[in-house]
């Protein structure tokens, strides 16, 4: 298993985008600095009516699929 964690400040009108037909995924850094492709999905229960902000982290398992995506600060 990997574990990966970011820092996330997106403003409310740009969390609207994830709600669009035909966007599925997200691409993001972590702080390692790896680029990690998200579903979002796994974005759109943390959007709240400032947009999303906070710590994040990311578990997935050795065939990269995600384990866990989880708000820690």
């Amino acid at each position: 298993m990997q574990t990966f964690y970011f820092t996330l400040s997106l403003k409310y009108e740009l969390c609207e985008q994830l709600y669009r037909p035909g966007i599925n995924t997200v691409v993001m850094q972590a702080d390692n600095g790896k680029r990690i492709q998200l579903p979002v999905k796994n974005l759109r229960p943390h959007v709240s009516p400032i947009g999303i902000k906070g710590r994040f982290r990311l578990v997935i398992d050795n065939s990269n699929k995600i384990k866990s995506f989880e708000k820690i600060a």
